[in-house]
Formats: C-alpha cells, sequence, structure tokens
C-alpha cells in the first residue's frame, strides 16, 4: 500500500509541524496542513486524502459542521480528533459525529502511527466497497433497464405470436367450416342444416345462462358436428329409403371420422368433446360409445336435440314433407329421458316459440 496522503486540520503551527515532521520524515507520508474550515473543505474537495487529522476543541462551535462537510465530500473519510487535553465532552460526540479515533497532546508517537496506518486501510478498503457498490449498482441499473427491454420484446413477440395463433385458427376454422357447408350442401335437403342447429342449440345454451366461452364452443361444435360425413358415399347419404344394416353402421361412423379429422387441431379439442358425443341419447343407447345421463357432455345432450328437432323440421331425402313445430315438439317430449336430456328438454320448451 503507498504511504498515506493526509489531510491536517489545525491552527497551531507548533503542533501541526511536530506531526508532520513525524509523519513525513519518519513514515513517508504525504501531508497537507491547511488552518481553518473553509481552506480544509476546499482542500477536500482538490485532492483525495487517506486519513484527515482535525484539531478538535470544545468551544469551536464549528468543529462538528466541518467534520460534516468533510463527510459529504467523503463519505468514506476517516477522521482522527487530535486534542490538547483529554476532554470528556467531545470523547462522548466522537461515535456521533463521525470521528473514528483521537489522540491527545503531548502525541503518543507509537499511538499516531498505529491509528494513522489503521485509519488509511480502513479508508482504502471503505472506498474500494463503495466503488463496488457504485458498480454494482450501476450493472443492476443496467441489468433492470435491459430486462425492461427484453420483457417489451417478449411481450411483443408474445402479442405477435397471439395473433399469429388467432389467425392461423381463424384460417382453420374458415377452411373447415367452408368444408362442413360443403358437405351440408350435398345434399340440397340439409342446407344450412348445421346453421340451424347452432341457432337452435345456442338459444337452449342461454336460456341455461351457459358462459360465452361455452357458448361459442356449443355454436362451433354445431357448425362443424356433421364433417365426419365427408367419409359417407353420396349413394348412402341421400338415399330415399331407409338405410340397410350395413348402410346404417357406416353412417354411424361420421362422429369418429370428424375426430379424426379433427384430432391434429389441438385449440378444438372442447369442441371435438361435443362433436364425438352428440348422437348419444340419455339413456346409454346412442353411439359411438353408449354413453348416458351426465356422461355425456352438456353441450353435447344440447347439440342432439337441437339437431334431432332441425332433421324433423326439415324436409329430407328419405322424408319429404318435414313435421310441423307441434308434431316435432310432442315427439320431443315423447323421448324425454330416454333419447333426450329431460331438464334440456324443458328449457328447449321455454324457447321452442322463440325459434
Amino acid at each position: 500500500m503507498a504511504a498515506p496522503n493526509i489531510l491536517l486540520v489545525s491552527d497551531n503551527d507548533e503542533i501541526s509541524n511536530y506531526i508532520r515532521e513525524i509523519l513525513v520524515g519518519e513514515q513517508g507520508c504525504s501531508v497537507s496542513v491547511e488552518f481553518d474550515a473553509m481552506a480544509a473543505t476546499e482542500a477536500m474537495k482538490e485532492q483525495n486524502f487517506d486519513l484527515v487529522i482535525l484539531k478538535m476543541e470544545t468551544e469551536n462551535p464549528h468543529t462538528e459542521e466541518l467534520v460534516k462537510n468533510l463527510k459529504k465530500i467523503d463519505p468514506e473519510a476517516i477522521i482522527i480528533g487530535l486534542l490538547e487535553r483529554e476532554d470528556p465532552e467531545i470523547a462522548a460526540k466522537i461515535p456521533r459525529i463521525g470521528v473514528y479515533d483521537t489522540i491527545t497532546i503531548p502525541i503518543n508517537e507509537e499511538r499516531l502511527s498505529f491509528l494513522v496506518k489503521k485509519g488509511a486501510e480502513l479508508h482504502a478498503l471503505a472506498f474500494t466497497h463503495r466503488k463496488l457498490y457504485d458498480g454494482l449498482k450501476e450493472q443492476n441499473s443496467a441489468l433492470q433497464k435491459q430486462n425492461t427491454f427484453l420483457a417489451k420484446r417478449i411481450e411483443e413477440s408474445t402479442k405477435n405470436l397471439t395473433r399469429l395463433y388467432e389467425d392461423l385458427r381463424s384460417t382453420y376454422m374458415r377452411t373447415i367450416k367452408t368444408l362442413a357447408q360443403a358437405i351440408d350442401a350435398r345434399d340440397h335437403y340439409t342446407h344450412s342444416h348445421s346453421q340451424n342447429v347452432a341457432k337452435y342449440a345456442v338459444a337452449i345454451a342461454e336460456e341455461l345462462n351457459l358462459s360465452a366461452k361455452d357458448i361459442e364452443i356449443i355454436r362451433e361444435a354445431c357448425e362443424l358436428h356433421d364433417l365426419g360425413k365427408i367419409g359417407i358415399q353420396d349413394n348412402i347419404l341421400v338415399k330415399p329409403a331407409a338405410l340397410n344394416e350395413e348402410e346404417w353402421k357406416l353412417m354411424k361412423e361420421h362422429p369418429q371420422t370428424a375426430v379424426k379429422i379433427l384430432q391434429p387441431l389441438t385449440f378444438l379439442h372442447a369442441v371435438i368433446d361435443l362433436i364425438q358425443q352428440h348422437h348419444e341419447h340419455f339413456d346409454g343407447t346412442g353411439y359411438p360409445s353408449g354413453l348416458k345421463g351426465e356422461e355425456i357432455t352438456l353441450g353435447a345432450r344440447i347439440i342432439h336435440l337441437a339437431d334431432a328437432y332441425e332433421a324433423m323440421t326439415s324436409a329430407r331425402s328419405y322424408r319429404k314433407t318435414p313435421l310441423t313445430k307441434e308434431q316435432a315438439v310432442a315427439e320431443i317430449k315423447k323421448f324425454s329421458g330416454t333419447q333426450f336430456d329431460p331438464q334440456i328438454v324443458k328449457v328447449f320448451l321455454k324457447v321452442v316459440n322463440k325459434l
């Protein structure tokens, strides 16, 4: 460690010269001597001192103020108080005002050397600590700025990905819905069938006070529920007579076919469940899984009733004259508890006249 650079503040030439002689001659220190507070303050601003030796007097009210000013300039300043005699009043102030230690006249050279050495080392440690602290603070500030920047980039990227996801989802849905509409259009009797089923199912769902999200899932499931009929041949799909056993077996595969088509689109998993179950009967006699009661998803129970009502009230290749509303309602009441969920039937009867 280099020889300390010391600021000595004293208005006593004799004491100043004596201390300076000890520190410079015997220890090789660099000592700057100032005689008053103003000069000491200016010197502190201009140079970096490892230690300050300050003559302290009880009757001088500016001593404490000078210590505060020196500490403002160098918060790590190590100040040793120089006392002409033991002074209990000043000794009591020492810890409070920030003075490191004191030395009294006559000077004990050994104690002075010890205090100068330890004081300079302490100042070096404190200075290093502050540099490290300031460096860490600066790095922390830089990291915070970088984190803020990265957070904004992530937010922007997330928004872009969300927008891209929604665009892709919208494109897929438009494509699939167009395909579903094309399937409805294969038989002019079923044109707009899916849209009508959606209208009826949504009316029931709204009467049940389902959430907007659940209603939208039901709507999408209705629009796609017959997608699996893409695998049914036209001679079966538009057959004017009743289907034979083999043809009916093929027809009953259409929910599972739709599931296979839609399964890769993970955002449609809730919709897929409704499509898969929309031909299940409340008493367990439906297909493809023979589910019963509340094993069947609520949305699927709603779609099943809406699908049946739409089919009954529309002309079909196998039945040119549709049932009247009254006849269709009577059929639904008849099969309440077997084919249809009684609670869904009850709600349907409340809204049927609004359809």
